[in-house]
């Protein structure tokens, strides 16, 4: 099933459910004709949509709004949370090309902040599908919440069949002893090449599809933690996302943990086809593969030299 049969079949069995759009109808050109009013195209004004959207849902609808990701949580920051937020409507915000998805597009069309701004609204759920059909997985659930959401929308098919959603839960693909990756979205394609290659090198090696970073699955994060390495793997900026929360996490339970970011360093990524921008930014799965050997490698030369000293 894809994004837009899903969202037809669920606006068909609830009359409540409206579909909103900035001028961004990518995903669901052919809704118009199947809903009729309940289908809304504001134009390329996502600040409107949103207070539109708040509107309706104070009504008791449930409005799935669609814009690019990078403007719908930045320049519509502020109604999202006054209008959404504040109130605890359930707005759903369906993000397109979010982070690396963006991939042609320069830096004001990159949403590689919008897991940072959108989780610290009080209320807003964010979630982050590794593909299609977790995302198909996933939505039923989210947008059947009462509180406001957002989801980095992920239409990429990678032939991966997913658990069924829990709410809140991460997706534990493997488990291992020597490295865990915790990642979400686009680059867990990436993570399950960079897998089979560290096992190939004879590491045993955990990955979990986070899946949900509000609310967030710390005892997946936790779980992580027995590995003697843990690698957090993003498609967005250091600050603010899994790395942070992962930080926020065992410091909360007052945890310790040898923890690699692979992230960008806050700085923005060069434009250009997906292929070619993972690959520059050093994403691709053999290059995560190889940050993680050579800082497995560094990280064990440490630790000999400081027993070495303490002797």
């Amino acid at each position: 099933m894809t994004y837009e049969e899903l969202l037809t079949r669920i606006s068909l069995n609830d009359e409540r459910v409206v579909v909103m759009t900035a001028e961004n109808r990518a995903l669901v050109r052919n809704l118009p004709t199947i809903l009729g009013k309940r289908f809304i195209d504001t134009g390329i004004t996502e600040q409107t949509m949103i207070g539109a959207a708040a509107g309706l849902a104070l009504r008791g609808r449930i409005p799935v709004v669609h814009a690019l990701a990078s403007f719908l949580t930045m320049r519509a920051f502020e109604f999202v949370r006054t209008d959404a937020g504040i109130p605890d409507l359930p707005v759903k915000l369906s993000g397109f090309i979010p982070g690396f998805l963006s991939d042609g597009n320069g830096p004001t069309h990159q949403a590689i902040e919008d897991i940072s701004i959108m989780r610290g609204i009080p209320n807003v759920n964010v979630f982050a599908p590794a593909d299609e059909d977790d995302l198909v997985k996933m939505l039923s659930t989210i947008w059947s919440a009462p509180s406001p959401a957002y989801t980095r929308i992920n239409t990429r098919k990678t032939g991966y069949e997913h658990q069924p959603y829990e709410w809140g839960k991460a997706e534990m693909i493997a488990e291992g002893s020597d490295v865990t990756i915790l990642t979400y979205g686009l680059l867990f394609e990436q993570a399950l090449a960079a897998v089979e290659i560290l096992k190939s090198e004879g590491l045993s090696v955990g990955l979990v599809n986070m899946r949900s970073l509000k609310p967030v699955d710390e005892q997946a994060i936790l779980t992580a933690t027995r590995s003697e390495m843990v690698v957090t793997l993003e498609d967005h900026f250091v600050t603010g996302g899994l790395y942070t929360i992962v930080a926020e996490t065992l410091l909360k339970y007052r945890k310790t943990a040898n923890v690699l970011p692979i992230a960008l360093n806050n700085r923005w990524f060069k434009p250009g086809l997906l292929p070619d921008v993972l690959k520059h930014e050093g994403f691709t799965g053999k290059q995560i593969a190889e940050k993680i050997l050579g800082y497995q490698t560094v990280h064990k030369q440490a630790e000999i030299l400081m027993n070495v000293f303490s002797e």
